[in-house]
């Protein structure tokens, strides 16, 4: 069996009024520490769409204050898990995060968006009940590419409508 594969804090301000959830760090993001850190991975670019801001220019921490200035959180959905390579398929005996305790701490949120549908599969049986937006977004991740990047950046512009 592989070693167990973990996720990063969450990014987060009490202020947030979204919440973009993955599911689980894939290997270039955990060699680097870093969320989506995978070059051709298209989050930062999709997100920048949606706010406005080239995020992907930025460095890093940046990146990370500019999504807490426009109100976004950022976690994923699987706590840890064994995964062999990056894929989410590959996912095995996944841990849940507690998403019920991060959104008791984010008063102000109005959705939930899922990056991807293996995200969305383990987030939306959690959030079953609660009064929040529930958005399914197409994976930002280079696997994923039968949606052509035009269409992607459409669906996820929607956070927007979220943020004012």
């Amino acid at each position: 069996m592989t070693a167990r594969k973990s996720a990063f804090a969450a990014v987060a301000a009490p202020d947030a009024r979204v919440l973009i959830l993955g599911s689980l760090p894939g290997e270039a993001s955990l060699a680097a520490r870093r969320y989506y850190a995978h070059p051709q991975n298209r989050f930062w670019h999709l997100v920048g769409g949606a706010i406005g801001v080239d995020l992907a220019a930025l460095d890093y921490d940046d990146r990370l204050e500019a999504l807490k200035a426009h109100r976004i959180a950022l976690w994923d959905t699987v706590a840890s898990a064994h995964r062999i390579g990056s894929g989410d398929a590959a996912i095995r005996e996944a841990e849940h995060a507690p998403l019920a305790e991060l959104l008791a701490t984010l008063p102000d949120l109005r959705a939930v968006a899922f990056n991807g549908r293996k995200s969305a599969a383990i987030g939306r049986p959690q959030l079953a009940g609660s009064d929040l937006a529930l958005i399914d977004l197409p994976s930002s991740s280079p696997a994923y590419a039968a949606m052509p990047l035009a269409e992607k950046e459409r669906l996820w512009a929607r956070l927007a409508d979220f943020l004012a």
